[in-house]
């Protein structure tokens, strides 16, 4: 179901009921690939920052730091000793870092830049976020920001039915046409993502969704993502580049499924969702106005329906950035790491409960 893909790749299911032709609008007219930017500030704001005040290379501005990514990236960020902001959406939610919050309202965006070097934009797909793309790009680009590092979704360029994705196709090539010095991330799926949806039902023996779809996805742990990301910051030779970061090895949903299987030493209670059925959904769900949100979702039924796989030879990013591929975290032993330590507790916790048990 669209939930598989959804929860355990990098932003899936989580756009709103923006539609493709409502994406275009926020993002300009016409088709989006094609769209020119001209950014009105620029002839009265200095685009090169060696001619206004200058600005460390050590701040950082993170934007949609509370998400899944977003933790991970403000951590790293402290850890190797950068000054970090977080920009978040109008909500009381904590990056759990420490590091200042500022809400992301568009009038509050060009006093949030100040003093800002690079920014990393974390954030997922929603239906205002094509306003807060726009605005927080041509405010980089007035504001002389060095570096724009967006995370973006592999193929996303292929499925332009699908809000979300679609999002993020437009907003690679709105970046891109500003001039600013920019890096592309597209992402396959988080390991995180498997827990909760897979993991977790199984060790309480509840439901576990699947689909028959081949649709294969190369899970990347989201500390590796922040680790290559802040690597290939430093490197001059991918500045400008649109890379991908993909696991080890690409996984379908069964495979995910027996791996959980084995290692809780359980069976999961599958309940399988035929393809057919999802798309069936999603047609009879368009009609209506109040089911569009849901529609929107199920269009994840065409991504799984395609053969699609979420993976890419990552050889020549490891070159580019001088990483070794032996110093990727696998799924295998990411999930091994987890369901040791759950059982792990979960037995102290029964043994403790013993010693409390009183007989007469």
């Amino acid at each position: 179901m669209p939930t598989t893909l959804a929860r355990s790749g990098p932003y899936m299911g989580r756009a709103g009921p923006a539609s493709p032709a409502h994406i275009r609008t926020m993002l300009g007219s016409g088709s989006c690939c094609r769209l020119v930017v001209t950014c009105n500030a620029q002839t009265v704001v200095p685009t090169s920052i060696g001619q206004g005040t200058p600005v460390r290379q050590t701040s950082i501005l993170v934007v949609g730091a509370t998400g899944t990514l977003g933790r991970q990236v403000v951590r790293r960020t402290l850890d190797e000793g950068y000054d970090v902001r977080c920009l978040v959406r109008r909500r009381p939610i904590s990056s759990g870092t420490g590091a200042p919050l500022w809400s992301s309202k568009p009038e509050t965006i060009p006093a949030t830049l100040v003093g800002i070097h690079t920014i990393i934009d974390c954030a997922t797909g929603r239906p205002e976020e094509p306003i807060r793309a726009v605005a927080l790009i041509q405010c980089a680009k007035a504001m002389g920001i060095q570096k724009y590092v967006f995370y973006s979704i592999h193929n996303c360029d292929k499925h332009p039915e699908v809000p979300l994705m679609e999002i993020k196709h437009c907003t690679v090539k709105f970046i891109q046409d500003t001039g600013l010095d920019y890096i592309i991330i597209r992402l396959c799926g988080f390991m995180q993502g498997l827990i909760g949806q897979y993991a977790v039902p199984i060790l309480e023996e509840k439901s576990v969704w699947g689909t028959d779809a081949p649709t294969r996805i190369a899970y990347m742990d989201t500390q590796d993502v922040a680790r290559l990301t802040f690597i290939a910051m430093r490197n001059e030779k991918a500045s400008k580049k649109l890379l991908t970061f993909a696991g080890p090895r690409a996984w379908t949903t069964q495979e995910v499924i027996t791996l959980c299987e084995r290692l809780a030493g359980q069976d999961a209670n599958v309940t399988t969702v035929p393809v057919a059925v999802l798309r069936f959904t999603r047609q009879m769900t368009r009609f209506f106005q109040w089911t569009n949100d849901v529609a929107d979702r199920l269009a994840f039924s065409e991504v799984l329906s395609s053969d699609t796989i979420f993976s890419v030879p990552m050889n020549d990013t490891y070159q580019l950035l001088g990483v070794d591929a032996k110093d990727i975290l696998t799924l295998e032993k990411y999930l091994q790491d987890y369901f040791t330590n759950i059982l792990k507790k979960l037995k102290n916790l029964k043994a403790q409960s013993k010693q409390t048990d009183i007989f007469f």
